[in-house]
């Protein structure tokens, strides 16, 4: 292919991802069809999300509506670590994070965000109403409360605040493993004492009928964080990212090894040099790795990314056995994946 001399200044300056469309990308190959419309989550939980996803898409809705109805299952449900019923900061208050991102680059975020029951509207809000991206604290919650949101009552609920009462005996932060099994299937999740699952975060990415991509996150963060902690879920870049020409994708597990590299932009641009989303998935896993060589620590982080392209394959990578992911393309097909995994 030759490219006249003003668009190679243009690569030179905007990178090659920006330049090559999704049919034709760095590498010079076609990818091969993939399914649309198709949405993808993280975790077992993305099972009930995706439906509500597909509520959306299998009537040939857009996928920006698709991806936040989808995650707002998650951030209702009381037996999860996602929304206000999970597990709290080490002073005792639930602080919620999330990410909302269209076809059209367009993108918004709130985080530590306290006594709402769905951040992602709120995200969405930020995108829509505001000449801002992001909003945080005390200003997002006002901002929450100015749009309409009816502010909940902010009490721990019973399962979370039995673990944090157990957390206070000790007073130690060692966040376990994000995994959702240790025997190798979908379908044996892992619960803490609490009856919670071991993980705090849903992403969700689609790619609708007409071909465009929107993608979500939405988080408690880490349990027992610092207070003002937040994690990789409602940066763009990092723990969610969509580019319309070539893909989008979304992160879930240690946020702090997830923003280090930028992993969902990074992935997103591994996809624009021709990779197969789960090989994207893959670089980025390798290059978190890379950076913990020698890291006595390496063991105890998992890290997860999920992802489509713009012909609607899909895929996923972790770092540590145990992460599995959701997928739906029609009434009938939703089902898990195990994640492939590094360690």
């Amino acid at each position: 292919m030759s490219i006249p001399r003003r668009q190679l200044l243009q690569l030179g300056t905007l990178g090659l991802g920006t330049f090559f469309t999704g049919k034709t990308f760095a590498s010079g190959k076609k990818q091969a069809a993939g399914r649309k419309p198709l949405v993808i989550s993280t975790w077992d939980t993305g099972i009930a999300a995706n439906k509500g996803a597909w509520n959306v898409l299998g009537k040939g809705g857009r996928a920006l509506d698709a991806v936040e109805q989808g995650v707002m299952v998650t951030e209702n449900e009381n037996n999860c670590c996602v929304g206000l019923a999970a597990n709290p900061d080490r002073d005792g208050f639930v602080t919620l994070d999330a990410s909302i991102m269209d076809e059209h680059g367009n993108c918004g975020s709130v985080a530590f965000l306290e006594r709402v029951k769905h951040p992602i509207q709120v995200a969405r809000m930020v995108m829509e109403r505001t000449p801002h991206v992001m909003l945080v604290g005390a200003g997002a919650q006002q901002f929450a409360v100015e749009q309409g949101i009816k502010l909940e009552d902010g009490k721990l609920s019973d399962d979370a605040k039995k673990t944090y009462e157990e957390w206070l005996k000790k007073s130690e932060y060692k966040p376990a493993v994000n995994i959702e099994n240790t025997k190798g299937t979908a379908f044996a999740p892992l619960r803490l004492p609490n009856g919670d699952w071991n993980h705090d975060t849903i992403g969700m990415v689609a790619i609708d009928a007409n071909g465009n991509l929107s993608g979500s996150c939405t988080t408690s963060g880490m349990a027992f964080k610092l207070r003002g902690r937040v994690g990789d879920s409602p940066i763009i870049g990092a723990g969610l990212y969509v580019d319309n020409e070539i893909g989008a994708a979304t992160a879930t597990g240690l946020g702090e090894e997830v923003i280090k590299i930028c992993g969902s932009h990074l992935v997103v641009q591994y996809m624009a040099q021709g990779l197969h989303p789960e090989e994207a998935c893959k670089k980025a896993v390798e290059k978190i790795i890379r950076n913990k060589k020698g890291d006595p620590n390496l063991k105890d982080t998992q890290v997860g990314f999920i992802a489509i392209n713009k012909q609607g394959q899909y895929g996923g990578y972790c770092i540590q056995k145990g992460f599995s992911f959701a997928v739906c393309y029609a009434d009938d097909k939703n089902f898990m994946v195990d994640g492939k995994h590094m360690l």
